[in-house]
């Protein structure tokens, strides 16, 4: 690119699906000549980033990529999943963040700011400092217009975004901070996707941003047999008691299988429990434990954390809660889905998955280990669901992935006008104190 290095910005949450995608983007732009940040919580973001990484300080809850399941009960669903999602998670971390955003910005000073879909303080802040911002979208949910059968909803939210923009944004400003007005950079394919009924002619697709991830937990990979398909089974960092249930379900599943498969149980909080003879845990991919009947035998392994990229070059299968990132990683694989939606954006990412062949859904809270069983099978030996997987993964390559947005970035940072004076910080109201730095 011409005109020397840009400045780029990323406001991200505290959410480590949300962080994933901007490292292959970050890296990207650096390894053009660009210079990169981060705003957001560093005890989250320097994790995944690595040491050496620009991290500008952002009050925040390190919640990691549970998100508000952290706190929020595990039976309120639908609507009130919505409703708590904003009310008691997005918009207080709105203004927790909006201070740390605005010092972020003038003092990095960046040519574009790229504000996460739920970091809206990003956008927000952008628009009040008159700095150009592209929207990190990483879920598409929202793109087919998922509230355009809840009108009351969608008006209620609208209303919520108008007032937290009278508290740290423009109150002048009209753009929808969930969307920039300049370019929304989507990490799937219309493969997946579909058609977006909203803001069509700013998305660009460009596939997941596949990065190396610098704290990959060890893996005992000598357990895996080469000649039995491997599964994946992850929910994230879901309430751990919903978790329990389907985690169990999965196990008593793959067991009734025995010697046909093998399958991998990711259980962050260990609520499956321990068995007689239990080794001590000696890091987070040590098995929780061992011993007759306990849940790492000869067809079962159940670790607290895997190293999910280089895990899914190896397995035939995922079974897992329909979060975007992990559906996305999964399918740049080549690897089918059983997909058991929890609630948010799940169900809809779960029905793209169906929609697109690559995969079956199943009910998280009332599947059997039967109904778990025949999902299995269908994406295991079915040879639909693998073609359809693998045609899924084929899109997202071709869209370019982590180049592909730098190029979008870089092309958005040279369409400011060239010599023009830094925006001039406008007055306003702030939420919370900035932390020290």
């Amino acid at each position: 690119m011409s005109g020397g290095g840009r400045r780029f910005l990323f406001v991200v949450p505290p959410l480590v699906g949300h962080i994933n995608p901007t490292l292959g983007v970050g890296a990207e732009l650096a390894a053009r000549g660009h210079r990169v940040a981060w705003a957001g919580v560093p005890e989250v973001v320097g994790r995944l980033a690595g040491e050496g990484a620009v991290v500008f300080r952002c009050a925040g809850p390190a919640l990691g990529e549970g998100g508000a399941d952290a706190v929020r009960p595990a039976d309120v669903r639908g609507p009130e999943a919505l409703k708590f999602l904003w009310e008691r998670f997005l918009v207080p971390l709105a203004e927790a963040m909006a201070p740390g955003v605005r010092a972020a910005v003038e003092e990095f000073r960046p040519d574009v700011v790229v504000a996460d879909q739920q970091a809206v303080a990003g956008g927000l802040v952008a628009e009040r400092l008159g700095v150009r911002w592209a929207t990190s979208a990483t879920t598409s949910a929202e793109f087919a217009g998922a509230l355009d059968g809840m009108p009351r909803v969608a008006a209620w939210l609208e209303g919520l975004l108008e007032g937290l923009r009278g508290r740290v944004g423009d109150p002048a400003g009209t753009a929808d901070p969930r969307f920039s007005p300049h370019l929304v950079l989507a990490f799937t394919t219309e493969e997946l996707a579909g058609r977006p009924t909203r803001a069509a002619e700013r998305i660009r697709f460009v596939g997941p941003s596949i990065s190396a991830r610098p704290a990959a937990p060890d893996f005992p990979w000598e357990w895996l047999d080469p000649a039995r398909p491997a599964v994946l089974v992850t929910l994230g960092t879901v309430n751990a008691d919903a978790g329990a249930r389907f985690l169990s379900v999965c196990r008593e599943a793959v067991r009734a299988r025995a010697g046909r498969l093998r399958a991998v149980l990711v259980d962050p909080a260990g609520t499956l429990g321990t068995g007689p003879g239990a080794p001590p845990d000696t890091g987070p991919g040590a098995p929780l434990d061992t011993g007759p009947g306990a849940p790492l035998d000869d067809d079962v392994l159940v670790v607290r954390e895997v190293p999910q990229l280089p895990l899914l070059e190896r397995v035939a299968a995922v079974v897992c809660h329909a979060g975007h990132n992990t559906v996305c990683e999964a399918l740049w694989h080549g690897v089918p889905l059983v997909v058991a939606p929890i609630r948010d954006d799940q169900p809809v990412v779960a029905g793209q998955v169906v929609a697109a062949g690559a995969g079956v859904r199943v009910r998280f809270g009332r599947v059997t280990a039967a109904g778990l069983g025949e999902a299995l099978d269908t994406v295991l030996y079915e040879p639909g669901c693998r073609a359809a997987a693998e045609r899924v993964g084929a899109s997202f390559r071709a869209a370019g992935g982590a180049a592909a947005a730098a190029n979008h970035l870089e092309r958005l940072a040279a369409s400011a006008v060239p010599g023009a004076p830094p925006p001039v910080p406008q007055p306003g109201p702030v939420a919370v104190p900035l932390e020290e730095r």
